[in-house]
């Protein structure tokens, strides 16, 4: 089963994941796609892993992700804009190549079995990106929201930490 979860920064979606997956399964893995950035990135981190208590397994994997999942498991991925930004940046910011390479792995994560649950932002809502690779990563992160949803089982859009069903 593939649930997807999609909001603004800060709407409740990692929240919202961690509850989901633990109602799921006794024993969840979150699967971590971030690079660390920075010092407050790597804060962020820490704060994310702090909230998750010894049931937990963590997998870090920045672009591969249906090569660690095992089968017939809950996994929470987190998130689908820092994975799409390895991919962004390691293509030289090229939107066609990073969106195959996303789809192509999106193809393998719906084959597998067990619950997938992916955490992903709508950061089209928000201000216009003012440079040209900003606006390019906005497309390719609407694109691929748009085919993840499309494939997911069930679809929920977290506002003011609210989740609304879209499917």
């Amino acid at each position: 089963m593939i649930y997807y979860i999609s909001g603004g920064e800060r709407s409740g979606k990692s929240s919202y994941a961690q509850k989901l997956a633990e109602s799921l399964s006794e024993k969840p893995y979150y699967l971590a796609t971030s690079r660390i950035w920075d010092a407050n990135f790597g804060k962020r981190v820490k704060r994310h892993i702090a909230e998750r208590d010894e049931r937990w397994t963590t997998i870090e994997e920045e672009k591969k992700i249906s090569s660690v999942i095992i089968e017939n498991t809950t996994v929470v991925i987190d998130c689908v804009t820092l994975w799409l930004t390895n991919y962004f940046t390691d293509t030289e910011f090229n939107v066609e190549k990073s969106l195959a390479l996303a789809k192509e792995e999106i193809d393998k994560l719906i084959t597998l079995k067990g619950n997938i649950i992916i955490i992903s932002n709508e950061i089209g809502m928000g201000l216009h990106a003012q440079t040209k690779s900003g606006r390019q990563f906005t497309e390719l992160q609407g694109w691929t929201n748009q085919y993840i949803a499309n494939k997911a089982d069930k679809a929920t859009f977290m506002v003011s930490g609210l989740p609304l069903t879209l499917k």
